[in-house]
């Protein structure tokens, strides 16, 4: 876990996947800089590398915290067409988003990719699609766990309260200082407004968002979700 990192709950999580890039995701970047101003929230935006430099270098980076969408574990050197840690840093990204259920890795490499993420400065974001791999990842200390069941993503069904429920339990009692996000599934406010009330540091959306005909207007009314949750929950 990288320690030094710095991000107010609640927060968001906006993953275009490659639905979006260039101008396109510049606009969308600097729509969600302006959604976090004005509901204080903070807005993970985790993106293709290729893209990473010109939004760091666009938007305020307090507020809309740039990750890639992936990181491998390897050194400074060889490894033809693999992401490398120090690179993904001087680009611009402050963290990484490690093991979705679009580029699994096996618990060998999450926990190499974790260390190197640590060495290098960047914060990490790691999915899970079980309760047992929950807990598995949870040992390995990312900063951010995002509990998703594979067959939820994309649906428009986001996971049962009693879910949500036992993935922060078991977060919790395995490292408190682990931020827990239950999410999949993800496609309407009162989807977010439920997760946070559930007790989750965040929610998010990814291919709703992407493919909605106004993704800043349907990104904004998550957001005021988010803000609402939460606000209700303290």
């Amino acid at each position: 876990m990288l320690k030094d990192y710095k991000i107010s709950e609640p927060f968001f999580e906006y993953g275009p996947k490659c639905y979006m890039y260039g101008e396109t995701l510049l606009k969308m970047a600097k729509g969600l800089e302006k959604l976090a101003v004005k509901y204080n929230v903070d807005v993970v935006l985790d993106i293709p590398d290729t893209e990473i430099y010109n939004i760091a270098h666009n938007v305020d980076t307090k507020r809309v915290h740039v990750y890639s969408q992936h990181m491998d574990s390897i050194e400074i050197g060889r490894g033809m067409g693999r992401t490398l840690p120090e690179a993904l840093k001087a680009a611009g990204a402050v963290g990484v988003m490690l093991n979705h259920a679009e580029h699994k890795l096996t618990i060998e490499e999450i926990e190499k990719a974790i260390k190197r993420a640590d060495e290098v400065g960047l914060a990490t974001m790691v999915c899970a699609d079980s309760i047992e791999e929950v807990k598995a990842i949870a040992k390995l200390a990312p900063n951010i766990l995002v509990a998703e069941p594979t067959e939820l993503i994309g649906t428009g069904k986001p996971a049962d309260k009693t879910y949500v429920d036992e993935v922060i339990r078991v977060i919790r009692e395995i490292n408190p200082d682990i931020k827990p996000f239950p999410s999949a599934g993800i496609s309407k406010g009162e989807d977010c407004y439920n997760i946070i009330k559930a007790g989750s540091s965040a929610s998010g959306c990814s291919s709703a968002i992407a493919k909605a005909a106004e993704p800043l207007k349907l990104a904004e009314e998550m957001i005021a979700a988010v803000r609402r949750a939460y606000d209700e929950r303290k």
